[in-house]
């Protein structure tokens, strides 16, 4: 009974929040250890495992692929302000940490702040989201315009070929919304990728550098789209019109509760507890299952494998019905 009141009492729910939203120096410094030194090692790994067999070398690309996820929470995190206490040691490692992942933190933290405040909106599409129109928008549109969409929201498109692109081409441009002084910072950030390029290739010439790092950023790429993905696509998400969108509402019932295997909960730091996450972004990766298993109030269904697969289907938001629903759906109602 206790634990059931719990779970239906949001009236405090701010206060519990704040007792987990405070960053550990110790912790993110640890953090920062098993992820930067494992990854740079396996790269040290690989430079020596092409002598021997590129299979190899595509396998070690696999797990540093990885740690690249992990290093990218740790990107995220720090541009939240959740990692470290410190705001300007929170930008040093995040810019640090985006030139690895090959992400600007300029654009990138401008873009996802912006996706924060809007998740869920209807009326506020289109900053850091994927693409997502209603069914009475996509009857609306040309023929060009629908096989364009379903082009663009095909699973192979959208898993298989866009991440690499997304990472290694369109972050180089920054955005509309941003700032001069933000731009500027991201052209600087592709300017910084261009110069280690060309030191390391110096180093280990070129086509090594290429043979190592695409795969590492393709794999890399490719899992942390699929995890963003989920996030926000999923059968029982809501989405809302601007009059009756609500933060709380929007943060638990709009954002998924992944439910991995340990060991890749641990490799993507956590975020799988995506609804917590935007509930409260000040709470670092480290403290969120920490927070949910101690709350029921936190606590909702998962999202496991078999589901998250199904949702790969759903691609139009019916807003009769109230739910995402597949091209076949929207053209029977």
């Amino acid at each position: 009974m206790e634990k059931n009141s719990q779970k239906n009492d949001w009236s405090n729910w701010t206060k519990i929040i704040s007792k987990y939203n405070k960053p550990s120096n110790a912790k993110s410094w640890f953090q920062i250890a098993n992820s930067y030194i494992p990854y740079i090692g396996l790269w040290i790994a690989m430079i020596y495992s092409i002598k021997i067999s590129y299979w190899l070398t595509l396998a070690l690309s696999i797990l540093a692929a990885g740690f690249l996820v992990r290093i990218f929470i740790i990107f995220h995190d720090c541009g939240h302000g959740s990692f470290f206490k410190s705001p300007l040691l929170s930008r040093v490692v995040s810019i640090i940490s985006g030139m690895l992942v090959f992400t600007p933190h300029h654009k990138w933290h401008h873009e996802h702040h912006l996706h924060h405040q809007t998740v869920g909106n209807l009326d506020k599409r289109g900053s850091g989201d994927v693409k997502t129109i209603t069914v009475e928008e996509y009857k609306s549109y040309s023929l060009g315009k629908r096989i364009y969409y379903r082009i663009y929201r095909n699973p192979i498109v959208i898993f298989l070929i866009a991440p690499f692109f997304l990472f290694t081409i369109a972050m180089r441009f920054p955005s509309k919304t941003q700032s001069l002084k933000s731009k500027l910072y991201t052209h600087l950030t592709t300017l910084g990728l261009i110069l280690g390029v060309i030191l390391i290739s110096l180093l280990i010439g070129f086509e090594t550098f290429l043979l190592i790092q695409i795969p590492v950023l393709y794999f890399a790429s490719v899992a942390g789209v699929w995890l963003f993905y989920l996030q926000h696509q999923f059968e029982h998400v809501i989405w809302e019109r601007d009059e009756n969108w609500d933060y709380k509402i929007i943060a638990m019932e709009g954002s998924s509760y992944l439910k991995l295997p340990k060991i890749l909960q641990w490799f993507s730091g956590n975020i799988g507890f995506h609804h917590l996450h935007h509930l409260s972004p000040k709470i670092p990766n480290y403290n969120l299952e920490k927070c949910i298993l101690e709350n029921p109030i936190f606590q909702k269904e998962p999202l496991t494998f078999w589901p998250s697969i199904r949702s790969m289907r759903f691609h139009l938001w019916d807003e009769k019905k109230h739910k995402l629903v597949t091209f076949g759906e929207a053209l029977k109602s």
